[in-house]
């Protein structure tokens, strides 16, 4: 369990007189001669059963303020006490009100004493709502540079710019996209629960198709193309147990064999013999790789590796190149999530390296 600070409770609070704590319903805002003074604590505030699974939880608030309001009702004169903020604290929302959330809140995140509460919107962001304004895209928490691994570096800015676009730029831009299209090729079929190369009179074993068993569950290896400039077929390999997905590269030419991997759908620039790929990091942010692929000795040396932390990735197969400077991909704030008939927010993002940066 985390262990929080101790909150800091405002010594004057305002009450509707004659008005229940436990009323979910707006009224008209009262006279002066209704309001009276009086002082609430979290013994105020409707007792409730604590979350012990946060699959159970309809979604999540955040708050970039230093000190926020509780109210005991979805009511902007109803009694309220002032708490300071703190960074680990966890609010889970349940109903979503005009100007209000409630939320179920563990008190010192004790869970047997949770209690429900109502914020305003105005103060928290449902984490469907979240989106990247104020977000400092350029923060990262390392980075690869050829053969030189940088911890302390925290800033992209080494490398290039990056910025958030319009859903328009990033649609146009698309139209413009340099990177190889991966296409299908005829000769791969699924035979006897396995991916077989057919041609040349033979059916020669590249991969198992589904159902290998592995630590975190069964492993399905799906078939996404050939890179016609690398002479590679691609495959996706994922689990149902995990997010996570890993993209592998086989040469069936003269030997089928495993050639190189990215962790994201794989971007290929021809005229550079660039393989690049953007993917959710299950740690923090997520991750932006250039390699270059070697066909004498059938490896990838890494040109540029960036661990970005603010923003996670929404769909790496849209990411594309413009030109050799200019990267595009579609991704999501940090602790987006959606929600019941509440979709997560998109954001699309422009990275400009340095010219001549390799």
């Amino acid at each position: 369990m985390r262990i929080f600070n101790q909150f800091v409770i405002s010594s004057t609070l305002i009450v509707l007189a004659g008005c229940s704590p436990k009323d979910k319903t707006t009224g008209n805002i009262p006279s002066k001669s209704e309001v009276t003074q009086k002082k609430i604590t979290f013994a105020d505030f409707k007792k409730i059963k604590g979350v012990d699974n946060i699959q159970d939880v309809p979604f999540q608030v955040f708050t970039k303020m230093d000190s926020v309001q509780f109210f005991v009702s979805p009511n902007k004169n109803a009694a309220h006490l002032k708490i300071a903020y703190n960074k680990l604290d966890n609010y889970y929302g349940f109903e979503e009100f005009d100007d209000f959330y409630s939320i179920h809140y563990s008190i010192n995140n004790n869970i047997s004493n949770s209690i429900e509460a109502f914020v305003l919107k105005s103060e928290f962001q449902a984490a469907f709502e979240l989106t990247l304004k104020g977000v400092n895209l350029y923060e990262i928490r390392s980075s690869t540079f050829k053969e030189s691994d940088d911890f302390k570096n925290k800033s992209f800015a080494k490398f290039g710019t990056i910025a958030e676009v319009s859903e328009q730029e990033f649609k146009i831009a698309s139209k413009k996209r340099i990177d190889e299209v991966l296409v299908k090729n005829p000769h791969i079929i699924v035979k006897d629960n396995n991916w077989v190369y057919t041609g040349n009179g033979k059916n020669e074993f590249i991969t198992q198709y589904e159902s290998v068993s592995t630590e975190t569950g069964l492993l399905a290896n799906e078939y996404i193309g050939r890179s016609p400039h690398l002479d590679l077929e691609v495959f996706k390999e994922h689990s149902d147990e995990v997010i996570a997905s890993y993209y592998s590269f086989f040469n069936i030419k003269n030997a089928i064999t495993y050639d190189l991997g990215t962790e994201g759908y794989p971007q290929i620039i021809p005229s550079k013999n660039w393989i690049s790929a953007v993917s959710s990091n299950n740690d923090v942010g997520s991750n932006f790789l250039i390699s270059t692929y070697i066909p004498s000795t059938k490896k990838q040396d890494n040109l540029l590796y960036v661990n970005f932390t603010n923003f996670k990735i929404a769909d790496d197969k849209k990411a594309f190149w413009t030109d050799h400077d200019t990267y595009y991909a579609e991704v999501y704030p940090l602790n987006s999530e959606s929600a019941l008939n509440k979709k997560r927010k998109a954001a699309y993002i422009k990275i400009q390296l340095k010219t001549n940066l390799f």
